[in-house]
């Protein structure tokens, strides 16, 4: 992974606002502190029992990892543990006195009302969630769940789901259509309607997260709500993963972002944001497991973004004046390389109207975004558009169309990105 500096670098200069850390690693947090960045952090699987078995081991993990560099660095979160119940049966019996103890220690600390503490859960532990109003918990994790919901009631904390469109898509044998899973827009006819409550389900995720509201309502719990600590799709797999493209990567994550920040809700409850970490920021390219597990990253380890990797890669546009001290380098901004790159491509395909698209990423607009020796395709020696480009930031009124990135901007500025995930509220 690249240096906690660089992945400092990579938030700020993206104005990303949350990330997520699935441990406490001192040098992140060393290297977000006086950003503003709100930091959720982890107590890893392996450390759950100590912390589990004896307050005073979850005191100490407190104070080394959370008073210790609260508040210069915004921590808001403690996620313990991941999927224990599924992953980590063994731990399963102590997990709820590792949720207490550490919270016991941020009520010694005054930090309780600003820390919330919870456990993310994997989507497998509801069961039959279709139709939603059907859902309800594994009653073998009863003795897990019970108290679990009432520690979250009792401390204004969330219940933390990952949910995984692309998993359910692929064991569905079919049943499960790709557009039901990317939040493709559906016609009426096609939603999958919910019996019991007549309510019209477009996408995967909304009826997963619905799925989890009744689940809680079935234990007689309704007012948790639902943090969903991990979604994605990977861009790329093997031969027996034919939809881990890059393609189906850009339109998930671009349509939950859209779904998110829009402010659409479930259809339980509608106008409600559900807010969403997107997994992840980074490729993994040393994870064990089939090829998809390598690459839910949104970026490499040099930062660089799949969509740009893919205009630069197989789109074969030349983006050897991005690099470091050629001309159009700065500003070295996400948003300026995709553009330039993008544009590049849609100048190279001879300005049809699909090489402008990137699926929903780019768009059509009027702007030379040439500034100082950077010069786009289509604009003159002197900076005037000659044709067709891109926009960015020293940018000069044209009446001719380019390509712009549109999807990217609202993307970043929404600062969502996640150190392993992206964050949507």
């Amino acid at each position: 992974m690249p240096h906690p500096t660089q992945v400092v670098a990579l938030l700020k200069a993206q104005q990303i606002r949350h990330v997520r850390l699935y441990n406490s690693d001192r040098g992140m947090l060393l290297a977000l502190a006086n950003t503003g960045i709100k930091v959720a952090v982890s107590i890893p699987n392996e450390q759950l029992l100590g912390i589990g078995q004896s307050n005073s081991t979850a005191a100490n993990w407190v104070s080394q990892n959370i008073v210790s560099h609260y508040p210069a660095t915004n921590i808001t979160t403690i996620c313990v543990g991941s999927e224990v119940p599924t992953a980590l049966s063994n731990a399963a019996p102590v997990l709820i006195n590792a949720l207490k103890y550490v919270h016991s220690a941020l009520v010694a600390s005054n930090l309780d009302r600003q820390i919330k503490v919870s456990t993310p859960l994997a989507s497998s532990i509801i069961l039959d969630s279709f139709p939603p109003s059907q859902a309800f918990f594994n009653h073998s994790w009863n003795p897990v769940l019970v108290p679990l919901l009432k520690f979250l009631q009792s401390t204004n904390s969330y219940f933390m789901l990952n949910i995984y469109p692309y998993f359910d898509y692929m064991q569905s044998n079919g049943v499960i259509p790709l557009d039901y899973a990317l939040f493709k827009p559906l016609p009426a006819n096609k939603e999958a309607v919910d019996a019991n409550t007549l309510l019209h389900y477009s996408n995967v995720f909304d009826a997963m997260v619905d799925a989890a509201y009744f689940a809680m309502a079935d234990l007689n719990v309704t007012n948790v709500p639902v943090l969903v600590t991990e979604s994605g799709w990977p861009s790329k797999g093997d031969s027996n993963e034919p939809d881990a493209t890059l393609e189906n990567a850009n339109t998930y994550n671009s349509n939950l972002i859209r779904h998110v920040l829009n402010k659409t809700g479930t259809p339980k409850h509608p106008g409600i944001s559900v807010s969403t970490f997107i997994y992840e920021l980074y490729n993994e390219d040393m994870k064990h497991g089939p090829l998809s597990e390598k690459n839910w990253g949104l970026f490499d380890a040099s930062g660089n973004p799949a969509a740009l990797d893919w205009a630069c890669g197989p789109g074969k546009v030349d983006c050897s004046a991005m690099l470091q001290g050629q001309v159009c380098y700065e500003p070295d901004t996400v948003l300026a390389h995709a553009t330039y790159a993008f544009d590049a491509y849609y100048h190279q395909m001879g300005k049809t109207p699909g090489s402008c698209d990137f699926n929903g990423v780019a768009a059509i607009t009027t702007t030379n975004p040439s500034h100082g020796s950077c010069l786009f395709l289509g604009s003159g020696t002197n900076g005037t558009l000659l044709n067709s480009t891109i926009p960015a930031m020293d940018s000069k009124s044209s009446d001719s169309p380019h390509a712009k990135i549109g999807f990217l901007a609202a993307y970043f500025v929404a600062g969502v990105l996640g150190f392993a995930v992206l964050f949507l509220i």
